[in-house]
């Protein structure tokens, strides 16, 4: 099955960018790079296989119409839903109720974006969602709508930007953009405004059908003069499209302990998490430099008995909390929960075994190359022990390792002091 159908959504007035609209134009047909941001959703829906676009417009819509037609020129179908009043972000979707026979894409107007659609929809397909919300993390979590979510990527509620946060909670903000199935428009029963996230969306949540797809591709709004110079940077020096997973990405991989937080031993509860000095600093360099961040660590306590898999997951979502807090963010993370001596009181006898994924083994590497579509030969291994050196080594890779009194031997890697210049001297000597 192919996804077929997009909804724009184009109504807005765009009133944070009337410093480059002077009011005379929709912000969806402001320029960037010679092109109108609509005019870039368009051609990259139609690249990606899109064949019916709707266009729900407002303000200035003539422009929009006039400049579109009927899509033949780009290749498509376009139709419009003209909102004599304002509806929101979901109203527009009640003009499609009666109509929509498959599933359907929904995005903003205003967001320059390069996503692999596929992926996302198989994704939706695999999971039999009735949505499936884009999310990703980004620089500044805290002030952004966080989706909650089981292990499964079930959507478990929506964190909202104003809301208190007692709670530590992972870097996972919603893009805007998601998959619908047809059956969800039974609960527009009359035409009113709607907020697609707070009022439509969260409607499902309760009846366990939304789920996340989590990606690190580029999604930005362009929706004031600051964002919109970034995006223009962005499309110019090709790091829009290169992060589509379409095409081969590149990451550091990342030991946890002793490398991003302080060294502990194994920890059992977030209570005990501590971030390593520099160590947002250094992840903010990874964000920066086009490399993925992406976590892969050895977690036998989970084997042992000594902590549940629940409370592993609540030891990352410290790490995740934290590092937000200073404007950076983890692309993945993958921890191995075996260990292959038994013996221990209260150990997990099905999580005793020999498996491929505990490192030196590549299998947390392997997968994350199968979720990211990464070219391994051109990542990077950060760590602090000699277990991360041979990884490195048996995943033919380069390696940096932060030096420590517990480490006896390097297999060759490179040294540094810390996390920070362990980064710099990866991404300097290695990057590509």
């Amino acid at each position: 099955m192919k996804l077929r159908q997009a909804l724009i959504l184009a109504g807005g007035k765009g009133t944070r960018m009337r410093e480059i609209t002077g009011g005379m134009i929709p912000k969806p047909l402001v320029r960037i790079c010679g092109k109108p941001i609509l005019e870039r959703t368009i051609e990259n829906l139609r690249m990606q296989g899109i064949e019916e676009i709707t266009i729900s417009v407002g303000y200035l819509h003539e422009q929009i119409v006039s400049c579109f037609g009927d899509g033949e020129k780009y290749g498509v179908k376009i139709r419009y839903i003209v909102e004599k009043e304002p509806l929101g972000s979901g109203g527009a979707l009640y003009y499609l109720k009666e109509t929509l026979k498959e599933p359907l894409l929904v995005c903003p107007g205003d967001v320059v974006f390069d996503i692999d659609i596929d992926r996302m929809f198989s994704c939706h397909l695999s999971k039999q969602a009735l949505i499936t919300l884009f999310v990703h993390p980004n620089t500044h979590p805290q002030d952004s709508d966080v989706i909650l979510s089981d292990p499964d990527g079930r959507v478990t509620g929506i964190l909202r930007k104003n809301e208190e946060r007692r709670f530590y909670y992972a870097n996972v903000v919603n893009a805007g953009i998601l998959i619908l199935s047809p059956e969800t428009l039974g609960y527009f029963e009359t035409l009113k405004p709607v907020n697609m996230e707070h009022d439509f969306v969260s409607s499902f949540i309760g009846k366990g059908a939304v789920f996340a797809y989590r990606s690190p591709e580029y999604i930005r709004d362009a929706g004031t003069p600051e964002r919109f110079a970034q995006v223009e940077k962005d499309i110019s020096n090709g790091t829009v499209a290169a992060k589509n997973l379409s095409r081969k990405q590149k990451a550091v991989f990342l030991d946890r302990d002793g490398t991003l937080n302080v060294y502990k031993g194994f920890l059992t509860k977030p209570d005990e998490l501590e971030l390593m000095p520099g160590a947002a600093d250094a992840v903010k360099k990874i964000n920066r430099s086009g490399y993925l961040a992406v976590i892969v660590s050895n977690q036998p306590v989970i084997a042992r008995g000594e902590c549940t898999d629940e409370g592993m997951r609540e030891i990352f979502i410290k790490l995740e909390t934290l590092l937000g807090q200073e404007g950076a963010y983890l692309d993945g993370i993958y921890y191995c929960p075996h260990h292959p001596d038994g013996g221990f009181p209260g150990e997990i006898k099905a999580l005793k075994i020999k498996c491929g994924c505990r490192k030196p083994n590549t299998g947390m590497l392997k997968k994350a190359a199968e979720d990211f579509n990464l070219d391994l030969a051109r990542c990077i291994m950060i760590g602090d022990d000699l277990r991360d050196a041979r990884t490195a080594e048996n995943a033919s890779i380069p390696c940096v390792l932060i030096a420590n009194e517990r480490l006896k031997d390097t297999c060759g890697a490179e040294l540094a002091p810390d996390i920070l210049s362990a980064v710099d001297l990866a991404l300097e000597r290695y990057g590509k």
